[in-house]
Protein backbone atom coordinates (compact mmCIF):
# COMPACT_ATOMS: atom_id res chain seq x y z
CA UNK A 1 0.00 0.00 0.00
CA UNK A 2 0.72 3.71 -0.21
CA UNK A 3 1.47 5.35 2.99
CA UNK A 4 2.99 8.54 4.20
CA UNK A 5 7.41 7.66 6.13
CA UNK A 6 9.61 9.18 7.74
CA UNK A 7 13.15 8.60 7.29
CA UNK A 8 14.34 11.73 9.48
CA UNK A 9 13.05 14.32 11.63
CA UNK A 10 12.58 17.82 10.69
CA UNK A 11 10.42 19.94 8.27
CA UNK A 12 7.47 19.11 5.89
CA UNK A 13 9.69 17.71 3.04
CA UNK A 14 10.88 15.08 5.11
CA UNK A 15 7.32 13.35 4.69
CA UNK A 16 7.91 11.33 1.58
CA UNK A 17 4.88 8.28 -0.06
CA UNK A 18 6.17 5.18 -0.03
CA UNK A 19 5.16 1.55 -0.82
CA UNK A 20 5.15 -0.24 2.41
CA UNK A 21 3.56 -3.18 3.63
CA UNK A 22 -0.22 -3.66 4.54
CA UNK A 23 -1.10 -3.63 8.64
CA UNK A 24 -1.71 -7.07 10.17
CA UNK A 25 -5.34 -7.33 11.56
CA UNK A 26 -4.79 -8.21 15.22
CA UNK A 27 -8.22 -9.98 16.92
CA UNK A 28 -9.82 -6.88 18.26
CA UNK A 29 -8.92 -4.82 14.78
CA UNK A 30 -10.51 -3.59 11.82
CA UNK A 31 -9.10 -3.27 8.72
CA UNK A 32 -10.03 0.18 6.95
CA UNK A 33 -9.62 1.23 3.05
CA UNK A 34 -9.17 4.96 4.05
CA UNK A 35 -10.43 7.48 1.80
CA UNK A 36 -9.55 10.33 4.03
CA UNK A 37 -7.62 11.20 6.94
CA UNK A 38 -7.59 14.25 9.41
CA UNK A 39 -4.08 16.04 10.06
CA UNK A 40 -3.67 17.51 13.79
CA UNK A 41 -1.16 19.14 15.59
CA UNK A 42 0.00 16.09 17.08
CA UNK A 43 0.65 14.82 13.77
CA UNK A 44 3.40 18.26 13.65
CA UNK A 45 5.28 16.76 16.98
CA UNK A 46 5.68 13.22 15.18
CA UNK A 47 7.51 14.36 11.78
CA UNK A 48 9.51 17.21 14.36
CA UNK A 49 10.68 14.58 16.97
CA UNK A 50 9.02 15.63 19.54
CA UNK A 51 7.73 12.13 20.83
CA UNK A 52 11.62 11.19 20.53
CA UNK A 53 10.79 8.04 18.28
CA UNK A 54 9.42 7.47 14.98
CA UNK A 55 7.28 4.54 16.25
CA UNK A 56 5.34 6.45 19.12
CA UNK A 57 2.28 4.96 19.42
CA UNK A 58 0.87 1.88 17.20
CA UNK A 59 2.62 2.60 13.76
CA UNK A 60 5.67 3.64 12.36
CA UNK A 61 3.37 5.60 10.03
CA UNK A 62 2.04 8.88 10.70
CA UNK A 63 -1.69 10.09 11.73
CA UNK A 64 -4.07 10.12 13.91
CA UNK A 65 -7.34 9.64 12.71
CA UNK A 66 -9.28 7.91 9.46
CA UNK A 67 -12.53 7.77 7.56
CA UNK A 68 -13.13 4.78 5.55
CA UNK A 69 -14.47 1.53 4.56
CA UNK A 70 -14.05 -2.17 6.76
CA UNK A 71 -12.42 -4.54 4.44
CA UNK A 72 -11.03 -6.90 6.95
CA UNK A 73 -12.20 -7.65 10.65
CA UNK A 74 -10.40 -9.66 13.63
CA UNK A 75 -12.37 -12.55 15.33
CA UNK A 76 -12.91 -10.51 18.57
CA UNK A 77 -14.67 -7.83 16.64
CA UNK A 78 -18.17 -6.98 18.19
CA UNK A 79 -20.67 -4.17 16.48
CA UNK A 80 -18.80 -3.83 12.69
CA UNK A 81 -19.00 -5.54 9.59
CA UNK A 82 -17.10 -5.78 6.61
CA UNK A 83 -18.59 -2.82 4.17
CA UNK A 84 -18.88 -0.56 6.84
CA UNK A 85 -18.07 2.87 6.79
CA UNK A 86 -16.79 3.87 9.93
CA UNK A 87 -14.59 6.76 11.05
CA UNK A 88 -12.28 6.65 14.28
CA UNK A 89 -8.78 7.29 16.50
CA UNK A 90 -5.92 5.18 15.26
CA UNK A 91 -2.79 4.83 17.59
CA UNK A 92 -0.77 5.88 14.24
CA UNK A 93 -1.30 4.39 10.74
CA UNK A 94 -3.59 7.10 9.28
CA UNK A 95 -1.15 8.83 6.58
CA UNK A 96 -1.98 5.49 4.32
CA UNK A 97 -4.19 3.75 1.97
CA UNK A 98 -5.02 0.77 4.79
CA UNK A 99 -5.16 1.40 8.45
CA UNK A 100 -5.86 -0.77 11.24
CA UNK A 101 -8.11 0.40 14.16
CA UNK A 102 -9.29 -1.08 17.35
CA UNK A 103 -12.94 -1.88 16.92
CA UNK A 104 -13.46 0.21 20.12
CA UNK A 105 -12.11 3.31 18.78
CA UNK A 106 -14.17 3.31 15.54
CA UNK A 107 -17.42 4.92 14.95
CA UNK A 108 -20.30 4.56 12.17
CA UNK A 109 -20.23 7.39 9.82
CA UNK A 110 -23.69 9.50 10.46
CA UNK A 111 -25.26 8.78 6.96
CA UNK A 112 -25.38 11.88 5.30
CA UNK A 113 -21.78 12.94 5.86
CA UNK A 114 -18.96 12.06 3.18
CA UNK A 115 -15.79 10.54 3.93
CA UNK A 116 -13.85 13.89 3.95
CA UNK A 117 -15.94 15.62 6.64
CA UNK A 118 -16.46 12.23 8.90
CA UNK A 119 -12.85 12.39 8.94
CA UNK A 120 -12.99 16.17 10.22
CA UNK A 121 -14.65 14.53 13.56
CA UNK A 122 -12.77 11.86 15.44
CA UNK A 123 -9.91 13.78 17.11
CA UNK A 124 -10.91 17.26 17.80
CA UNK A 125 -14.54 16.16 18.94
CA UNK A 126 -13.38 14.08 20.75
CA UNK A 127 -11.02 15.93 23.29
CA UNK A 128 -13.29 18.65 23.16
CA UNK A 129 -15.93 16.44 24.68
CA UNK A 130 -13.55 15.40 26.78
CA UNK A 131 -12.06 18.53 28.05
CA UNK A 132 -15.62 20.46 28.32
CA UNK A 133 -18.09 17.78 29.78
CA UNK A 134 -16.13 15.36 31.24
CA UNK A 135 -13.44 17.03 33.08
CA UNK A 136 -14.25 20.61 33.08
CA UNK A 137 -17.92 19.75 33.90
CA UNK A 138 -19.44 22.47 31.77
CA UNK A 139 -23.35 22.80 31.90
CA UNK A 140 -26.38 25.08 31.19
CA UNK A 141 -25.47 28.77 32.11
CA UNK A 142 -21.90 28.10 32.55
CA UNK A 143 -19.73 30.38 30.31
CA UNK A 144 -16.77 29.78 29.32
CA UNK A 145 -13.38 30.91 27.50
CA UNK A 146 -12.11 28.87 24.06
CA UNK A 147 -8.41 29.76 22.95
CA UNK A 148 -7.55 29.14 19.31
CA UNK A 149 -11.20 28.50 18.73
CA UNK A 150 -10.60 28.56 14.77
CA UNK A 151 -8.55 25.68 15.11
CA UNK A 152 -9.78 21.95 15.17
CA UNK A 153 -10.27 21.33 18.43
CA UNK A 154 -11.47 24.97 19.17
CA UNK A 155 -13.68 25.14 16.21
CA UNK A 156 -15.45 21.96 17.92
CA UNK A 157 -15.44 22.98 21.27
CA UNK A 158 -18.02 25.86 20.68
CA UNK A 159 -19.84 24.38 19.07
CA UNK A 160 -20.18 21.77 21.71
CA UNK A 161 -20.21 24.50 24.20
CA UNK A 162 -22.91 26.37 22.21
CA UNK A 163 -25.07 23.42 22.02
CA UNK A 164 -24.33 22.45 26.01
CA UNK A 165 -26.36 26.00 26.38
CA UNK A 166 -22.97 27.86 27.47
CA UNK A 167 -22.59 31.19 27.35
CA UNK A 168 -19.00 31.54 24.47
CA UNK A 169 -16.19 33.48 24.65
CA UNK A 170 -13.76 32.56 21.92
CA UNK A 171 -10.00 33.99 21.21
CA UNK A 172 -9.05 34.04 17.06
CA UNK A 173 -7.11 35.71 14.81
CA UNK A 174 -9.28 39.00 13.77
CA UNK A 175 -9.69 37.34 10.12
CA UNK A 176 -11.41 34.82 11.77
CA UNK A 177 -13.87 36.55 14.31
CA UNK A 178 -16.90 36.16 11.90
CA UNK A 179 -16.43 32.54 11.41
CA UNK A 180 -16.02 32.32 14.92
CA UNK A 181 -19.11 34.02 15.80
CA UNK A 182 -20.79 31.29 13.30
CA UNK A 183 -19.94 28.44 15.12
CA UNK A 184 -21.72 29.49 18.21
CA UNK A 185 -19.54 32.15 20.14
CA UNK A 186 -21.43 34.86 21.58
CA UNK A 187 -17.94 37.25 22.34
CA UNK A 188 -15.08 36.74 19.25
CA UNK A 189 -12.09 38.58 20.65
CA UNK A 190 -8.84 38.89 18.29
CA UNK A 191 -6.54 38.67 20.20
CA UNK A 192 -3.72 40.21 18.91
CA UNK A 193 -5.27 43.11 19.26
CA UNK A 194 -7.60 42.88 22.53
CA UNK A 195 -6.13 41.65 25.71
CA UNK A 196 -8.70 38.84 26.16
CA UNK A 197 -8.47 38.85 30.51
CA UNK A 198 -9.60 42.78 30.11
CA UNK A 199 -12.01 41.52 28.16
CA UNK A 200 -13.60 38.70 30.14
CA UNK A 201 -13.54 40.96 33.31
CA UNK A 202 -15.27 43.82 31.27
CA UNK A 203 -17.97 41.38 29.52
CA UNK A 204 -18.45 39.05 33.27
CA UNK A 205 -18.40 42.45 35.84
CA UNK A 206 -15.15 41.24 36.97
CA UNK A 207 -16.89 38.14 37.76
CA UNK A 208 -15.13 35.76 35.50
CA UNK A 209 -15.57 32.60 33.40
CA UNK A 210 -16.46 29.12 35.14
CA UNK A 211 -14.09 27.42 32.63
CA UNK A 212 -11.35 28.09 30.18
CA UNK A 213 -10.38 25.58 27.24
CA UNK A 214 -6.66 26.45 26.53
CA UNK A 215 -3.89 25.17 24.10
CA UNK A 216 -1.70 27.61 24.25
CA UNK A 217 0.24 27.10 27.61
CA UNK A 218 2.79 29.44 29.50
CA UNK A 219 2.14 33.19 27.52
CA UNK A 220 -1.73 32.65 28.34
CA UNK A 221 -1.70 30.96 31.99
CA UNK A 222 -1.21 34.18 34.26
CA UNK A 223 -3.94 35.83 32.73
CA UNK A 224 -6.12 32.07 32.30
CA UNK A 225 -6.12 32.33 35.94
CA UNK A 226 -7.13 35.47 36.55
CA UNK A 227 -10.06 35.41 33.92
CA UNK A 228 -11.42 32.30 35.83
CA UNK A 229 -14.43 32.92 38.36
CA UNK A 230 -14.28 30.96 42.09
CA UNK A 231 -14.81 27.91 41.49
CA UNK A 232 -13.40 27.77 37.72
CA UNK A 233 -11.53 25.27 35.77
CA UNK A 234 -8.15 25.65 33.31
CA UNK A 235 -8.38 22.50 31.32
CA UNK A 236 -4.52 22.51 29.45
CA UNK A 237 -4.97 20.87 26.31
CA UNK A 238 -2.22 21.95 24.39
CA UNK A 239 1.00 24.03 25.00
CA UNK A 240 1.42 25.88 21.30
CA UNK A 241 2.72 28.71 23.06
CA UNK A 242 5.26 26.79 24.67
CA UNK A 243 5.60 24.72 28.17
CA UNK A 244 7.88 26.96 29.63
CA UNK A 245 7.61 27.15 34.04
CA UNK A 246 4.69 29.48 35.46
CA UNK A 247 4.39 30.96 38.35
CA UNK A 248 1.29 31.01 40.56
CA UNK A 249 0.09 32.05 43.76
CA UNK A 250 -0.99 29.39 45.53
CA UNK A 251 -3.33 31.24 47.64
CA UNK A 252 -5.30 31.72 44.68
CA UNK A 253 -5.88 28.55 43.64
CA UNK A 254 -7.04 27.30 47.51
CA UNK A 255 -9.39 30.16 48.04
CA UNK A 256 -10.84 30.97 45.08
CA UNK A 257 -10.97 27.14 44.62
CA UNK A 258 -9.47 26.93 41.21
CA UNK A 259 -9.06 23.82 39.30
CA UNK A 260 -6.06 23.38 36.61
CA UNK A 261 -6.28 19.65 35.37
CA UNK A 262 -3.85 18.76 31.98
CA UNK A 263 -5.00 16.46 29.13
CA UNK A 264 -3.70 14.51 25.78
CA UNK A 265 -5.35 12.02 24.55
CA UNK A 266 -2.25 10.62 22.56
CA UNK A 267 -0.45 9.38 26.20
CA UNK A 268 -3.58 7.87 27.78
CA UNK A 269 -3.74 4.32 27.99
CA UNK A 270 -6.14 2.31 25.65
CA UNK A 271 -8.90 1.61 28.14
CA UNK A 272 -9.12 5.15 29.02
CA UNK A 273 -9.03 6.10 25.49
CA UNK A 274 -12.17 3.33 24.54
CA UNK A 275 -14.19 5.16 27.25
CA UNK A 276 -13.42 8.55 25.63
CA UNK A 277 -14.56 7.40 22.54
CA UNK A 278 -17.91 5.94 24.29
CA UNK A 279 -18.47 9.18 25.88
CA UNK A 280 -18.53 10.83 22.98
CA UNK A 281 -20.53 8.52 20.77
CA UNK A 282 -23.45 8.24 23.29
CA UNK A 283 -23.66 11.94 23.96
CA UNK A 284 -22.93 13.56 20.52
CA UNK A 285 -22.40 11.71 17.63
CA UNK A 286 -26.89 11.66 16.94
CA UNK A 287 -26.51 15.52 16.68
CA UNK A 288 -24.43 15.06 13.40
CA UNK A 289 -27.46 13.24 11.47
CA UNK A 290 -29.29 15.15 9.35
CA UNK A 291 -30.57 18.13 10.78
CA UNK A 292 -28.67 17.99 13.24
CA UNK A 293 -27.05 20.91 15.59
CA UNK A 294 -23.14 20.14 15.38
CA UNK A 295 -21.16 20.47 11.92
CA UNK A 296 -17.44 19.12 11.04
CA UNK A 297 -15.49 21.94 9.71
CA UNK A 298 -13.33 21.39 7.05
CA UNK A 299 -10.54 24.33 6.21
CA UNK A 300 -8.93 22.42 3.32
CA UNK A 301 -7.76 18.84 1.96
CA UNK A 302 -4.81 17.69 0.11
CA UNK A 303 -4.17 14.35 -1.57
CA UNK A 304 -1.88 11.83 0.44
CA UNK A 305 1.09 12.72 -2.07
CA UNK A 306 1.11 16.26 -0.46
CA UNK A 307 1.17 15.59 3.58
CA UNK A 308 3.53 18.31 3.33
CA UNK A 309 1.76 21.04 2.07
CA UNK A 310 -1.03 20.09 4.34
CA UNK A 311 1.82 20.55 7.14
CA UNK A 312 2.52 23.59 5.77
CA UNK A 313 -0.74 24.49 5.90
CA UNK A 314 -1.19 23.64 9.45
CA UNK A 315 1.83 25.76 10.27
CA UNK A 316 0.70 28.50 8.92
CA UNK A 317 -2.09 28.78 11.58
CA UNK A 318 -3.99 29.93 8.94
CA UNK A 319 -6.53 27.17 8.79
CA UNK A 320 -10.24 27.89 10.09
CA UNK A 321 -11.27 23.83 11.27
CA UNK A 322 -9.63 20.80 9.86
CA UNK A 323 -6.96 20.13 6.95
CA UNK A 324 -7.89 16.70 5.50
CA UNK A 325 -5.61 13.96 3.52
CA UNK A 326 -8.00 12.09 0.79
CA UNK A 327 -6.48 9.04 -0.73
CA UNK A 328 -8.78 8.16 -3.39
CA UNK A 329 -9.93 9.72 -6.11
CA UNK A 330 -12.83 12.68 -5.14
CA UNK A 331 -16.09 10.83 -6.95
CA UNK A 332 -15.84 7.98 -3.73
CA UNK A 333 -14.91 11.21 -1.35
Amino acid sequence: MKAITIEEFGHPDVLKLSDVPDPLVRPADLLVRVYAAGVNRADLTHRTGGYGRPDFGDSPIIGLEIAGEVIEKGNAVVGFEVGDRVMGVVGGGAYAELARIDYRMAMPIPAQLDYVHAAAIPEVFVTAHEALMHLARLKPGDSVLIHAAAGGVGSAAVQLAYATGATVYATTDGSKLSRVEHLGADVAIDYKNSDFAEVIASKTDGRGVDVIIDFVGEPYFARNLASLANGGRLIQVGILGGGGKVALELEHILYRHLQIIGTVMKSRTQPEKHEMIKRFREHWLERFEGGGSLEPVVDSTFPLSRAADAHHRMESSENVGKIILTMQPADLL
